[in-house]
């Protein structure tokens, strides 16, 4: 589990309770049934509107995804290729036929059958940037459903402020009941901004997050596989590879793939 999003959004929304008490109201002060339905549900079936039933309902999973640590298998990517290219090199390209059966990453697996069966490098480069471009629009569109939802959350935040101060205008002469139905008024754009500020927007930014870091992992996989079928050394592709990791991860297996 990403603990860091775990502390994060149980922190955020315990400083809002905490404001909440430390200003001398009860939690019950901000508590609106109708505010809220307006709020989450209305702006989420609308969403629903916007998109598709399927896409509204996997928000949820989409805001699931973000305690979850992602792991590309960075080290065994480099360790493989290493491997790889030294049996390349001693035995050749078709060498490596075997090898590709056992992979368990499809992404690397479609590069190097594509290599082994003498396909132009430049042509190996762009079907798999093709690749990596298409995982980043899929991914793209799911952040622009949450992105969606950001947006509509506070807009109806405002509707139901505005129902709520209609509501009061209409009842003006019941001077009592003003200040409590504004403060009710006021209750949905609280919400909104809630759900946009607190919640949605720091989950785009993780799944963006995991994005970049897919897509660097898969660069790095073309490099490796381009620098295979050009017969390059070893050494030079394990270089190539470890600029590709963070400076700690580089450290725990360098010693392994530049050995001599």
């Amino acid at each position: 589990m990403d603990i860091s999003s775990l502390i994060g959004l149980v922190a955020v929304f315990g400083m809002l309770v905490f404001g909440v008490i430390s200003g001398g109201s009860g939690l019950s002060t901000y508590w609106d049934l109708p505010s809220m339905l307006i709020v989450v549900l209305g702006s989420w079936f609308c969403l629903m509107c916007a998109s598709t039933i399927k896409n509204a309902v996997g928000v949820f999973g989409m805001i699931g995804l973000i305690f979850k640590v992602p792991n590309f298998g960075e080290k065994g990517i480099v360790t493989k290729l290493m491997a790889m290219s030294e049996k390349a090199r001693r035995e050749g390209l078709l060498s490596l036929e075997d090898e590709i059966v056992d992979l368990d990453n499809a992404f690397m697996k479609k590069g190097l059958q594509l290599v082994v069966d003498g396909t132009d490098a430049a042509v190996v480069r762009d079907l798999l940037e093709i690749e990596v471009s298409q995982m980043q629009d899929r991914h793209g569109a799911t952040v622009g459903i949450l992105n969606m939802w950001a947006a509509l959350a506070p807009g109806f935040g405002m509707l139901g402020t505005v129902i709520g101060l209609i509501a009061m205008m209409k009842n003006l002469e019941d001077k009592a009941s003003v200040g409590p139905n504004m403060a009710v008024a006021l209750i949905t754009t609280l919400y909104g901004s809630i759900i946009a500020n607190a919640l949605l927007t720091p989950v785009m930014q993780k799944l963006r997050t995991f994005d970049a870091a897919e897509a660097q992992v898969r660069e790095m996989v073309i490099e490796g596989i381009l620098s295979i079928q050009a017969g390059d050394n070893p050494r030079i592709l394990g270089m190539k590879l470890l600029a590709y990791l963070k400076p700690e991860e580089r450290k725990e297996i360098e010693s392994e793939v530049m050995k001599d």
